[in-house]
């Protein structure tokens, strides 16, 4: 027999989903920075042994109060993980606050599937503190199995792999054994190029941002591979790109140089890549810029 289903990963911001999917595939498949709202489209990491195949879907963190259109498609792709799951995690972490008009519940309440809940971050807190989360959420939502973790340090990672394992139905592999994810190459590139904005800009600066790959191209230099890689980088407001730039070019330089190392490693090939800043005015209001950035 073969088994085979969707896991898909919901939650707020910054409460680890990234880091969990990551630990559970075993591939760094989704941008981790210690900013908020970092994830902004559903990126799916696919596992897969002899006779069963986990499908992983990370969304981005559930966002209450929206100021863009981008935020609101963000949400969305969080809610819509109900049309296709077969087991649902919800990711909290012991801090984090919960009201029994939650939205959140009564999206999980609606759940079909088996719902587990995981408090993560139990590194950071006392075991009293976790008991507690999870007498909070008994009390509101219907889960099938409570599982607290380290995503981080991999703490009792093995045990929610298995008690996954378990629960998988019978089905096919919906992915070619040997694929890691429904992103391309050029997707996690971009993806590179906007954690090393996260990590080098402060404030709204990285949040104002988008990146777009307009050249992926694989030749070669001096008989070893080479890739060339152009991207531009997208802000909502002039005033932006001279901070994007920084002074006398410092900042866009450094940016260049963080993310060749950092697709260099991912990519296992030699990298040229050159960096373009554009001004793309108030684009996570606008249709037509979020359809063109792949929101739509």
């Amino acid at each position: 027999m073969h088994y085979s289903g969707f896991i898909n990963i919901i939650g707020k911001p910054n409460v680890g989903k990234s880091t969990l999917m990551n630990a559970l595939v075993g591939e760094r498949m989704s941008i981790i920075t210690h900013k908020p709202q970092t994830t902004r489209h559903r990126i799916m990491g696919i596992l897969s042994g002899d006779d069963f195949q986990m499908v992983f879907s990370d969304t981005p963190g559930i966002i209450y109060d929206t100021n863009y259109k981008m935020q609101e498609i963000m949400n969305n792709y969080a809610f819509s993980t109900k049309e296709d799951a077969d087991i649902m995690m919800y990711v909290t972490t012991p801090s984090e606050k919960n009201d029994a008009e939650d939205s959140i519940i009564n999206f999980l309440n609606s759940v079909k599937a088996p719902k587990f809940l995981v408090v993560n971050k139990i590194d950071l807190h006392t075991p009293e503190e976790v008991m507690s989360k999870i007498q909070q959420w008994d009390k509101l939502v219907n889960f099938d199995e409570f599982f607290t973790i380290s995503a981080l340090e991999k703490k009792n990672i093995p045990l929610l792999f298995n008690e996954l394992r378990k629960k998988l139905p019978e089905g096919p592999a919906y992915y070619p054994k040997d694929q890691l994810s429904d992103k391309s190459e050029r997707f996690f590139v971009s993806e590179i190029i906007r954690e090393k904005i996260l990590e080098i800009y402060r404030q709204e600066i990285p949040y104002s941002t988008e990146v777009v790959i307009t050249e992926f191209k694989e030749g070669s230099k001096n008989n070893k591979p080479l890739v060339r890689i152009f991207a531009e980088i997208y802000v909502s407001r002039s005033s932006q790109k001279p901070i994007i730039l920084g002074k006398g070019g410092a900042l866009i330089k450094k940016l260049g140089i963080e993310s060749r190392k950092s697709i260099e490693k991912f990519l296992e090939k030699h990298v040229h890549l050159e960096l373009f800043v554009k001004i793309q005015k108030d684009w996570r209001n606008d249709d037509r810029s979020l359809k063109h950035f792949g929101y739509q």
